[in-house]
């Protein structure tokens, strides 16, 4: 069953269509899916007080109804080192249309991976795991299974990409932490399961794996049924046609 905070989480978000990102990571923290350490401020003070509190490096990112694409629009500003350059990027953010708020995280490293997850109304809930970042739908190396997935279900997931070497160590990087990736697409795809079809889809990308563990640093939850519907960049038309393979 749902919890009680995601589904009023969920309903207080209707009206835009989709979950910001400040909820959106509040979600996947209830359901067990490690996130930054961050915090939403709307003044610079409180941003340079929340980057002190963080610890620098940081990422500051801008939050509004109409930022769901928000590298497209310079809304994410990374490896952010001291209060200075916070200053700035406060200054850089709130100045672009429609920023209601910033989001100051601490700063994550690692493989970035992606994973994904929609109901389809011919398969029902599906998962999706693969190599993520802003070069996702250039890659295109995924690997779906329908939910919910069971731990062999996600290792298989694993084995069926093209590039999971570089998860288990490649010219001398470090491996990555896979029993925590594991995990994390375990409690992912429950909870898609359990917000069926109140949602139309849900992404986390990028995740970023490293030996200690993978965190959700991204995360965009599109509403199901919704007049602020708006296009998800994993194309419905193509989310359950791609090949998954099998190990």
């Amino acid at each position: 069953m749902l919890k009680k905070t995601i589904r009023q989480i969920l309903e207080d978000s209707r009206p835009y269509g989709w979950v910001l990102e400040p909820d959106a990571k509040r979600i996947l923290k209830l359901s067990g899916i490690p996130v930054p350490k961050g915090k939403v401020v709307r003044s610079l003070p409180e941003a340079l007080a929340a980057g002190r509190k963080l610890g620098f490096p940081v990422v500051a990112k801008a939050v509004g109804p109409t930022l769901i694409h928000k590298s497209d629009v310079g809304a994410v500003i990374l490896a952010i080192a001291d209060e200075s350059n916070l200053q700035a990027a406060y200054g850089r953010l709130t100045e672009i249309p429609g920023c209601r708020a910033v989001l100051v995280e601490t700063m994550e490293q690692g493989l970035e991976m992606i994973v994904g997850g929609r109901t389809d109304p011919q398969f029902g809930p599906v998962v999706l795991l693969g190599m993520g970042g802003t070069g996702v739908e250039i890659y295109n190396d995924i690997s779906l299974r329908m939910a919910p997935v069971k731990d062999h279900d996600v290792r298989s997931m694993i084995r069926c990409l093209r590039a999971r070497e570089l998860l288990t160590g490649f010219r001398g990087n470090p491996p990555v932490n896979i029993e925590a990736l594991v995990e994390l697409v375990l409690c992912f795809s429950k909870l898609v399961v359990k917000m069926g079809d109140l949602i139309d889809s849900m992404d986390l990308n990028p995740v970023l794996c490293s030996p200690t563990g993978c965190v959700a640093t991204d995360a965009r939850i599109i509403l199901a049924n919704t007049p602020a519907k708006t296009e998800n960049r994993l194309e419905e038309d193509n989310y359950c046609n791609r090949p998954s393979g099998r190990a």
